[in-house]
């Protein structure tokens, strides 16, 4: 797959990260041994020695409670006290503790051991607040930034409340660690969240894949689990903003690259009618590998209906989904209605792109003339053009002048039926270097690694037509498809010149039928053309009315039922698929085996008039009265033709009969090609 875009986004401020006050980033730092550390500290006995603390065991326990539950209060709010300090680990993973003065009652140590998980998680939460809200961690990370600082904010509020008590006299450590503990498994549940994501350096949808996760593993316990659950909407609120502009509108706006669907801006849509591997449809706009789990199954439609949307937006035609019919998408509440509200969005995209290519652009229209030109069905130009094109077809391929041909084929466009036809000026002549056998990699000499060698190629053999198709039909009819409607004319085309040769030595033998031909070997040479002629007619009659024509049927009738465009192209790939398999362009046995019939039908048909020339007495006195004479080399050219002929159409059955096992329509061509080799 081609490189995405790369993001780029804002970088924070160096004064945001130089001045630590503005953030709150100084209460987390460790406190060095400094003179402004220490000033901060102030003995409550005036006997100590100026900035030095005394150990809190010299003071009685109810004076030790009253100093530890101030520094516990400070320490709530992530602030070092006293005797309570912070101690960071820094290794595999970076860790926070808090420590209490040894000396401490050891009562008292329990109890404040027990609040200090919440001081911990606070922290965390804190310092995730802090680094998220930078630019280059996204607009979910934003978004849960902001839930996480509300919440602190009612946490704070909380710790306030409890200070106020505290200050009336009204609050015991133990009372502390009663008000603390509703708050534990929210904090803890918040902070197990935050180090996760902050670990795997997650953003967008992983963010909101993480939140989901850990509300499901909080089943039991409702008031957690719900508060994750808020978390999660009010970190999706974003997210969803992006997929509501995708869905309505068909745009992308995602400045951090965390939606799941990416734009690869490097391919046009131009490229359809140049990439034979049309790309541009299933790589423009793609699926990544993170996608949120409560969208995991309708993603496929989500980017689909973006593509429509984006479709009609690239012909000219704005269409978004009503205003009406949009409703605000949010990922909770039992009846799901984001989903319904996605299906309906993609139920619209999809008709009105369908209406439009086929109402507007004619796309049954258009794939009916291709089928006139490329698949031979309006004959009569081709005829006129191989007549006044065969000298130029005759030539080998690097003779050839593709602009002759071009003109000829207008000619032949503009004298014939084809002249009512508004489409005809979309057809154009091309000429490859190659076999049909070759650029299907069925060259008879597989294991040669010397290329073919165009010298030795007509222009007969690689004539091809292509059509121009415009956007937006060229999502269904690209270069890959037009590729195969190639391929499918070669083999037409060149059928119908073998077709032609033979029936040209046909009117020879018929221009000799009044001569006495008794004892000659020519009664034998026309039988032999006359099978021959009947080989090849059987072909084509098998090829447009067993192949072709019911498959075209087919697809017609699919095609009047489709719902959307991705179904348009499945069709008509379909079709494309069958009729490549039907004219035997994917066997290669009996794709050989027929090449090999056709030449030796070109062959004979090209020494027909050296045969019946070397058969005539030319001693005769009169046209009405010259005889046939019997010639030794005509008599065993003949006979080669034929045995040549019957033996490659002899073999041509079992690998028919074998191949009809596996592609039961051969059935209908073995019939025809058996009962044409018992005459």
């Amino acid at each position: 797959m081609e490189p995405m875009t790369p993001i780029s986004c804002p970088t924070t401020p160096r004064w945001n990260q130089d001045r630590p006050f503005l953030t709150g980033r100084f209460h987390q730092e460790t406190r060095a041994s400094s003179i402004f550390a220490d000033s901060k500290r102030f003995p409550l006995d005036s006997s100590s020695n100026y900035g030095v603390e005394q150990a809190i065991g010299c003071y009685d326990t109810p004076v030790q409670e009253l100093i530890v539950i101030d520094d516990l209060l400070s320490a709530l709010v992530g602030i070092e006290g006293r005797y309570i300090s912070i101690k960071r680990f820094h290794g595999k993973e970076d860790g926070i503790a808090f420590q209490v003065d040894p000396s401490m009652d050891l009562a008292l140590q329990e109890l404040a051991k027990r609040i200090f998980p919440l001081c911990e998680c606070y922290l965390l939460i804190d310092q995730f607040v802090e680094s998220s809200s930078q630019f280059k961690n996204g607009l979910v990370n934003h978004a849960f930034a902001a839930a996480l600082r509300a919440f602190l904010l009612d946490y704070q509020a909380m710790v306030a409340q409890l200070e106020h008590q505290f200050r009336l006299g009204r609050l015991s450590i133990q009372g502390l660690w009663f008000y603390c503990q509703p708050m534990m498994g929210s904090m803890r549940a918040l902070a197990a969240v935050v180090q996760q994501s902050s670990a795997k350096l997650f953003v967008g949808s992983g963010v909101l894949n993480l939140l989901q996760s850990q509300a499901k593993a909080m089943a039991g316990d409702n008031s957690v689990r719900s508060l994750l659950e808020k978390m999660t909407e009010c970190a999706s609120n974003a997210y969803l903003s992006i997929l509501e502009r995708w869905v309505y509108e068909g745009i992308i706006d995602d400045p951090y690259g965390e939606f799941f669907i990416a734009e690869n801006r490097a391919l046009k849509k131009e490229s359809l009618s140049q990439d034979s591997t049309a790309k541009y449809w299933n790589q423009r706009y793609s699926l990544k590998d993170t996608i949120p789990g409560f969208l995991a199954n309708i993603a496929a439609t989500i980017l689909t209906t973006g593509k429509y949307l984006n479709v009609m937006r690239e012909c000219g035609h704005n269409v978004q989904v009503p205003i009406s019919e949009r409703s605000k998408l949010t990922i909770f509440g039992s009846n799901h209605h984001y989903l319904e509200c996605i299906k309906a969005a993609h139920e619209f995209a999809s008709m009105e792109l369908v209406n439009l290519i086929k109402d507007k652009y004619d796309l049954i229209g258009r794939l009916r003339s291709i089928k006139h030109y490329l698949l031979l069905d309006q004959g009569d130009f081709l005829v006129h053009f191989m007549d006044i094109a065969r000298e130029e077809l005759n030539k080998k391929v690097h003779e050839i002048s593709v602009e002759k041909l071009q003109s000829l084929l207008d000619l032949a466009l503009r004298t014939t039926a084809a002249a009512a036809d508004p489409r005809h000026e979309e057809l154009t002549c091309c000429v490859d270097r190659a076999s049909l056998l070759t650029t299907l990699g069925m060259h008879k000499d597989p294991g040669s690694n010397s290329i073919e060698d165009p010298v030795s190629i007509i222009g007969l053999e690689t004539f091809s037509l292509s059509y121009k198709v415009q956007w937006p039909l060229s999502i269904v009819i690209s270069k890959k498809a037009l590729s195969k409607y190639q391929l499918i004319f070669r083999f037409l085309f060149h059928c119908k010149h073998v077709e032609r040769q033979l029936c040209g030595a046909w009117q020879i033998h018929q221009g000799i039928r009044a001569m006495n031909s008794k004892g000659t070997a020519i009664p034998r040479s026309s039988l032999l053309c006359r099978s021959m002629l009947k080989f090849i007619s059987s072909l084509l009659h098998y090829l447009t009315f067993e192949v072709l024509e019911p498959n075209w049927h087919v697809m017609h009738d699919r095609l009047q039922s489709t719902r959307s465009v991705d179904e348009v192209i499945q069709h008509h790939d379909f079709f494309l698929d069958k009729c490549l398999r039907g004219c035997l362009l994917l066997l290669p046995d009996v794709l050989k085996k027929m090449e090999k019939l056709k030449s030796v039908c070109l062959q004979y048909a090209a020494a027909t008039q050296w045969l019946i020339s070397s058969s005539i007495d030319i001693n005769s006195q009169s046209h009405s009265q010259k005889t046939m004479i019997r010639d030794a080399t005509v008599t065993e050219s003949i006979f080669n033709f034929e045995r040549e002929f019957n033996s490659e159409l002899q073999s041509l059955g079992p690998v028919l009969s074998k191949g009809s096992q596996a592609e039961p329509y051969l059935t209908h061509l073995s019939q025809w090609i058996l009962g044409v080799s018992k005459e």
